[in-house]
């Protein structure tokens, strides 16, 4: 059955486009709004509407919502480039080439890091959504290095606590634009999805808290290398708060990035690099820590730079 809902338009959305207006209420994104609209999915007042119409506060909404999307199924796969750095009964740490994603999820056909580990014969824990079992945090498609999977249950609320109370220490190197200044500092800036870019992220105020800490490891002509250390983990956060202090990292074009740059280094990608990962190990508390080397495009990149 249609999950078809009806209800009058909140005080609050009065006077917006329909399109925004729904986006906001539904939790959804402007596009899947947009989409709905189109395919008739909307009524207002009994009636379809435009996109662009203004939301009325004595007007009726009828919403019929799409159907969720179902989780793709993990296949075990050979994954060139991938790594195990570490593993026991607890926990496998891995060192993530680019181009793969964490977990299966709707429109991604390329590798994953739970399918690399199915191919190559490792359970990982029954804990967490079905198509993302195992995993307690994620990097980019685009972003390589240092990850952990949660093999056991107890690794896997023990890691998920250790994410959220921010006891995991997350260092990257970014090679980014220019030269920040101050050479070192804490960016503390909330970030929201961008609020007219389904894709992206952006500094947005009443965002969620965002806390980036840096230093300046060696300054080149034309950019910095730095080291990052994450408080908090929000999805595009570095690449977010480096853009929005107009020093992107080099090579991600996503987030305004001058590709003559880029291309000169050859990079194809954005340059980040989770370096080293430290957390308490989920069976006697112990401190360990991961460390990756720089994958190959990425210490290419560093010696066209040459000499600081």
């Amino acid at each position: 059955m249609p999950d078809v809902r009806q209800l009058p338009v909140p005080d609050g959305l009065a006077g917006m486009r329909l399109d925004a207006g729904l986006a906001r209420l539904l939790g959804l994104s402007r596009t899947t709004v947009a989409e709905m609209i189109d395919a008739g999915d909307v009524l207002v007042d009994g009636a379809p509407a435009a996109r662009s119409s203004k939301m009325t506060v004595d007007s009726w909404l009828e919403i019929t919502l799409p159907e969720p999307d179902r989780p793709a199924a993990v296949v075990p796969q050979t994954v060139e480039g991938l790594t195990v750095l570490y593993r026991d009964a607890d926990i496998v740490v891995i060192d993530k080439p680019v181009g793969v994603a964490a977990h299966p999820s709707p429109g991604w056909t390329g590798p994953t890091v739970l399918g690399a580990l199915a191919g190559l014969g490792i359970p990982v824990t029954t804990s967490g959504a079905a198509e993302r079992q195992g995993i307690v945090h994620r990097l980019d498609v685009g972003t390589t290095g240092v990850m952990v999977v949660a093999l056991s249950e107890r690794a896997y609320t023990a890691l998920k606590a250790a994410f959220k109370e921010r006891t995991v220490a997350k260092v990257y190197h970014a090679l980014v634009q220019g030269h920040p200044d101050p050479s070192a500092g804490t960016i503390d800036a909330p970030i929201a999805r961008h609020p007219t870019s389904d894709w992206k992220f952006a500094v947005v105020a009443g965002g969620r808290e965002s806390v980036t800490h840096y230093s300046t490891l060696e300054a080149f002509p034309a950019a910095s290398l730095l080291e990052v250390h994450l408080e908090t983990g929000r999805t595009h956060q570095i690449r977010v708060h480096f853009a929005a202090m107009r020093h992107p990292c080099v090579g991600d074009r996503t987030y305004g990035a001058d590709p003559t740059l880029g291309d000169r280094l050859g990079l194809h990608r954005q340059w980040l690099h989770a370096r080293t990962l430290g957390f308490a190990h989920p069976d006697d508390g112990r401190w360990v820590e991961f460390t990756s080397p720089y994958p190959a495009d990425l210490a290419h990149a560093l010696e066209l730079l040459g000499p600081a």
